[in-house]
């Protein structure tokens, strides 16, 4: 099908020798673990970035990790690329596939392989959705901190490629902060491990490295992550502001003040009707913007806390304050926040959701910034995201129906990121880049430092077979990375030792 972003052109010996492919495949992973019928492949032609799609060359689902060493190496030997795939909930098009590319897609590996209380982690396989960690784990009081809106779906395999957040990563991190060991199988189907039960490794950060990788150094198979122990009290507020400006500048007072909530969450007008809509959360519908603040530890410190919240809210000129009386309450107020995402498309036929990372200081100046790129390009936009570290989720509402929406809606949303950028943020703060952000990578990295990353892609993938097409806007041969610079017969740095 026709491609509304540019990827890779197929390989015509790869499409050729589709039939030799799958049969080669199916003696791999045989049973029902390899589908290549064009109807039943349909469910994986895209993931959360549903705006684009493409069905790949067959799908394959292993159920080891023999089986995954044996497709890759199969893969490297045949010059065939390959796209690894969790649950398919990316919304950068990481796990978009290729028409000549191996879609290898890790849901089997579904199991909680160890609990290990006492050295408070767990061992899971990639499959694991990131709530099944803390359903296996909260019989005793633990849970796995890093919480994405659609942690009941997507897997911990997935969190690790795009290092994703949630809302309570403003205190407890990312899962590049969670995560204590990974197994991965290299393209040539050698398997490796890094990290574990351990609290640090020697040498390298080479699991920092892989955590946030996107799918482009390795197919993760096994996953070490740390779980803590639930909080003595936790109580959330609503906060609800005459406009987002006060509301932004309430935030970074907050953190100024030294205070760290367990999550602060905002959300403009339009996401709290579809959300209080959707959910009966019991959120203010006379409130420009609302800010959900969670607090958790000892009860002492809480209630300290919440009443310097109260304080530097009202000094900011917020309207209403609501604190949670019962855990049954708070679970409420975050359902509210976590339905947000799909409360919002029953308002609009299509949304496209952004992910893109600003300073603090800077969120009323964005968010004015925002409201004047909604005007210019004829759409509305609907503001959900973590306050706290700065990580911004802009819904863009438009209609694929209507000729010109979506690409109106990609430039609205590329004009956002480039705000971002503009004011010291980055691009990107757990979606991933993917396809979705690829193109602006030069917004934010010069030549040169494109160039160095890709020189570490080229250490752990030389022929460019793992997720090509992603993240990098000009793939360069990994020979050319390589190339030395000679200039009237001179080289850089001819005193320095040449291997």
């Amino acid at each position: 099908m026709s491609m509304a972003v540019l990827m890779p052109k197929p390989s015509a010996s790869v499409l050729g020798r589709r039939a030799e492919i799958v049969s080669a495949l199916r003696a791999i992973v045989p049973g029902e673990g390899v589908v290549d019928a064009a109807n039943e492949m349909r469910v994986f032609e895209s993931d959360g970035l549903t705006a684009y799609r493409q069905l790949p060359l067959v799908v394959v689902l292993p159920e080891t990790v023999a089986q995954v060493a044996a497709v890759l190496k199969f893969c490297h030997a045949e010059r065939i690329p390959v796209v690894p795939r969790g649950s398919g909930t990316s919304l950068s098009g990481g796990a978009l596939p290729l028409e000549d590319g191996v879609l290898l897609v890790l849901s089997r590996f579904n199991r909680v392989l160890d609990i290990d209380f006492d050295n408070r982690c767990a061992v899971v396989q990639p499959g694991v959705t990131n709530l099944g960690i803390t359903r296996a784990v909260e019989h005793r009081g633990f849970y796995y901190a890093p919480d994405p809106s659609s942690q009941i779906a997507c897997s911990i395999g997935g969190n690790v490629a795009e290092n994703s957040g949630g809302v309570h990563s403003l205190k407890y991190g990312l899962t590049a902060n969670n995560v204590l060991g990974i197994e991965f199988v290299t393209i040539e189907g050698e398997v490796i491990r890094l990290g574990g039960k351990h609290l640090d490794s020697e040498g390298y950060d080479l699991l920092g490295l892989m955590t946030g990788s996107e799918g482009l150094l390795g197919v993760v198979t096994e996953v070490t992550v740390r779980i803590l122990q639930a909080p003595e009290t936790a109580r959330a507020v609503l906060i609800g502001f005459p406009s987002s400006e006060q509301a932004g500048a309430a935030v970074a007072a907050i953190i100024a003040e030294g205070i760290i909530p367990g999550g602060m969450e905002m959300m403009d007008r339009p996401a709290i009707h579809a959300a209080e809509d959707f959910v009966h959360a019991g959120y203010p519908r006379d409130v420009e913007a609302l800010l959900i603040v969670e607090l958790d530890g000892p009860k002492a410190e809480v209630d300290h806390l919440l009443a310097a919240v109260e304080r530097i809210s009202h000094a900011h000129g917020c309207a209403s304050a609501k604190v949670s009386q019962s855990d049954e309450e708070r679970a409420v107020f975050w359902a509210g926040r976590k339905a947000a995402f799909p409360a919002v498309g029953r308002i609009s036929p299509d949304y496209y959701c952004m992910d893109g990372t600003i300073p603090r200081k800077e969120l009323p100046k964005v968010l004015a910034g925002m409201k004047e790129l909604s005007v210019k390009h004829g759409l509305r936009v609907a503001n959900v995201f973590h306050a706290g570290d700065g990580n911004l989720h802009p819904l863009i509402l438009y209609d694929a129906n209507k000729p010109g929406e979506l690409e109106s809606a990609e430039e609205f949303g590329n004009d956002i990121l480039r705000l971002c950028v503009a004011v010291g943020g980055v691009l990107t703060g757990e979606h991933g880049v993917g396809v979705e952000k690829r193109d602006l990578m030069p917004e934010m990295f010069s030549d040169d430092d494109l160039k160095h990353q890709q020189r570490v892609k080229c250490a752990f993938d030389s022929e460019h077979l793992l997720n090509p097409g992603k993240v990098f806007p000009l793939l360069h041969r990994c020979a050319e990375l390589g190339r030395m610079h000679v200039h009237k017969g001179q080289v850089a740095f001819p005193d320095l030792p040449r291997f």
